[in-house]
């Protein structure tokens, strides 16, 4: 609970942060709702853009977490391993999403603590500026990205967007840096995926030969391997050790 109010806290904070620098684009003193009187005495109601800046940065800002956190590996894996296991919708799409949800507050805590820190309670105790407090949470959410992410993928990223290069880590902008780190995401959700597959399709080979073997071949392999691939899941404890491999793979 406490990492939960924690990272909602954080998104609030980081929402609060956006929509200021948003509506310093617009003319100071401009107000939220526009009433025009025309003829007849009718009226017309029209949102001014500080509005429209608030709601798309309200919008995208879930979207940006989810990409520059935990969360896009783990839900992957976690697909994966039921498509392995073969046993359809079971566990449901709210179980995996929740589990990846509350897995990634367990590794980001971290993370969530520094923004806390260094941005969320300077900024509500009026120490630092917007733009100043903004800069101070992106810099928690940009080392940990940096960490995750294969120096090839930013070297792409970066000869893609033609830019010379940059001296250290560091100095890359986020623009280059969030599409490299889902890109790292997605191949290493992939290779754990793989790993996983792989015992249960030795299960379904096994039991596939057995009924070959027997002359069984009208019955379907994934059948009978089913209860076997369940049964050998569950002795070996394996969402235990499928969470904790997840959660250590972001500490190495």
């Amino acid at each position: 609970m406490r990492y939960t109010n924690r990272l909602m806290t954080t998104m609030v904070t980081l929402a609060a942060l956006l929509a200021p620098a948003g509506w310093a684009m617009a003319a100071p003193g401009l107000p939220a709702i526009t009433i025009e009187t025309g003829a007849g005495g009718a009226q017309t109601y029209s949102l001014t853009i500080q509005v429209l800046i608030l709601m798309t940065a309200l919008t995208l800002l879930p979207s940006i977490l989810l990409m520059m956190t935990a969360f896009t590996r783990i839900v992957i894996v976690l697909a994966i391993l039921r498509q392995a296991i073969g046993a359809g919708q079971t566990p449901p799409n709210q179980v995996l999403l929740g589990l990846a949800l509350f897995l990634t507050l367990f590794v980001m805590a971290p993370v969530f603590d520094r923004i806390n820190v260094e941005a969320v309670q300077p900024y509500m105790a009026g120490t630092v500026e917007t733009t100043d407090a903004l800069q101070l949470a992106v810099g928690p959410l940009k080392q940990f990205m940096l960490e995750q992410t294969r120096e090839q993928d930013i070297a792409t990223f970066v000869r893609i967007a033609g830019s010379p290069g940059f001296d250290k880590p560091e100095d890359v902008p986020l623009s280059i840096l969030v599409p490299a780190f889902a890109t790292s995401e997605l191949k290493t959700a992939f290779l754990i995926g793989f790993l996983l597959f792989i015992p249960f399709v030795i299960i379904d080979l096994v039991v596939a030969s057995v009924l070959m073997s027997m002359g069984m071949m009208m019955l379907s392999p994934v059948l009978i391997s089913l209860p076997f691939k369940i049964m050998l899941f569950v002795l070996i404890d394996g969402w235990s050790l499928v969470m904790g491999t997840i959660a250590e793979s972001f500490f190495r």
